[in-house]
């Protein structure tokens, strides 16, 4: 396995305390280099603003300021531009939920791609789909299709708002809801900005988003159900939804407490509240019912991405027939040229297919809990404080003072991020490719074998002992 150049990362080869003279040199392995990509981005930046598509993809290689350039990949491994090979636990955004290049997926799409990708009609392929989208989805009686996360996420507010009639959005303080203007608020907000831990302020999460989509969202913090009461009372008889991530995917995979999400789902229920999960990373892989049939509370509306498509761009907003109503009649509008096109909705058809089987998702919940239990003992045995949170299919590793896992986003602003940047760069030098950032979090593609299962592992040993 070819490796890269981390020329500049500090100095953690020596051995671990105990070990015997050059022990560490032996583990750390010799490292290819990352030119290829550093001068890609030199180039980007000349036509690309800021060199890249995406502000996600401001990442980099150890301490170099340039992102990793892939080029290809195939089952759970990845190349770069300079033949350096990973195990892949970012699986684009947990896009890639099948592996990369999966023989089904690229047999499937070659048909469609000879016949005509796109034809900004109805066609079968959406039909089929939908259907089995409402079969594996509790919520699921209508489904509109979309591009993306944030798409989905538009739609499934716009039809609260047209079901209800009132406009406030309720959601959570550190949840992410897409980047479109929306719901762009209070994703990670500076504590200096957030306000009272009671009362959040509603913070845009960008400069471009203007007061009056922020007035229109009320924060609250999770996982409180005094807070979640007394903000409910505060707003009362003005909010058309609430919405979360049951997992909080861009929040260091942060669980709900027991209880937590049924709370949610009577309290909504008891007010006329329209009740939106954000399952755009849990929907699916984490089981074929997603979330809601994981912790058994079903919501009114739920928004779907990521997974759905296996690699390609596809979105879905799906509930109840009474709620979808206003969309089903056209008295709530919504569109998109792109929506469902015969190659998004195959893709997606032979990816849901697949995941429709619990021995898959089964399969790549086992592989992520002993990655997940890999970390536990490795912080165990090197007396590193840290939790490991989240599902197998979805988790993160939190550097706490205590070793305790988080319970919401305010708990995030005390973790030791330059420990997990240390964790992160290490494991990467190593041919572990995980999200540069500490508060997104791992995800496990089907593809995963055993050996790299073994070889992830053997590596976070190995980082584990230059952390304490």
């Amino acid at each position: 396995m070819a490796r890269q150049d981390f020329s500049g990362v500090p100095d953690f080869s020596g051995a671990p305390a105990g070990a015997p003279a050059g022990a560490a040199a032996r583990t750390v392995p010799a490292l290819g280099g990352t030119a290829t990509s550093s001068a890609l981005f030199e180039r980007a930046k000349k036509s690309l603003a800021g060199g890249i598509s995406s502000s996600s993809r401001l990442t980099s290689t150890g301490p170099h300021p340039y992102p990793l350039y892939i080029k290809g990949g195939s089952g759970a491994r990845i190349r770069d531009v300079d033949g350096n090979e990973y195990i892949d636990f970012l699986a684009a955004y947990g896009s890639a939920v099948l592996g990369h290049a999966h023989p089904a997926l690229t047999d499937a799409l070659t048909g469609v791609l000879a016949n005509g990708p796109m034809f900004g009609t109805c066609n079968v392929p959406e039909v089929e789909l939908a259907e089995l989208i409402r079969a594996m989805v509790p919520c699921a009686d209508l489904v509109r299709f979309a591009n993306s996360g944030s798409e989905a996420v538009q739609g499934a507010v716009r039809v609260a708002r047209g079901h209800t009639g009132l406009s406030t959005v309720l959601k959570f303080e550190g949840h992410y809801h897409g980047w479109s203007d929306t719901l762009a608020v209070s994703n990670r907000p500076p504590e200096a900005a957030a306000g009272p831990y009671a009362a959040p302020h509603s913070v845009p999460h960008s400069p471009g988003i203007p007061e009056g989509v922020t007035g229109d969202v009320v924060v609250c913090p999770w996982n409180d159900p005094d807070a979640l009461r007394a903000v409910l009372d505060a707003h009362r008889g003005r909010l058309a939804a609430v919405i979360c991530e049951p997992i909080v995917a861009n929040n260091a995979c942060t669980m709900p407490a027991p209880g937590y999400l049924r709370l949610l789902r009577d309290e909504c229920t008891e007010r006329g509240i329209i009740l939106i999960f954000d399952e755009v990373c849990t929907g699916f892989r984490t089981g074929p019912g997603g979330a809601q049939a994981l912790f058994g509370v079903v919501p009114d509306l739920a928004v779907y991405s990521k997974a759905l498509g296996g690699g390609l761009p596809i979105a879905a907003f799906a509930g109840r027939h009474e709620v979808m109503a206003a969309l089903a009649t056209g008295r709530v509008k919504h569109g998109g040229t792109y929506n469902a096109s015969p190659l998004c909705a195959t893709a997606a058809l032979v990816t849901l297919r697949t995941l429709a089987d619990p021995a898959v998702t089964k399969r790549i919940d086992d592989t992520g809990q002993r990655i997940m239990e890999a970390v536990r003992r490795a912080a165990t045995d090197h007396r590193v404080p840290c939790a490991v949170q989240g599902v197998g299919a979805m988790f993160q590793v939190v550097f706490s003072d205590d070793g305790a896992p988080i319970r919401h986003y305010r708990d995030t602003l005390r973790l030791d991020q330059r420990r997990y940047d240390t964790f992160r760069h290490e494991l990467l030098r190593r041919g572990i490719h995980t999200n540069a950032h500490g508060l997104a979090c791992w995800f496990v593609s089907a593809a995963v074998t055993d050996d790299d299962t073994d070889r992830t592992c053997a590596a976070i040993d190995e980082v584990f002992a230059l952390l304490r």
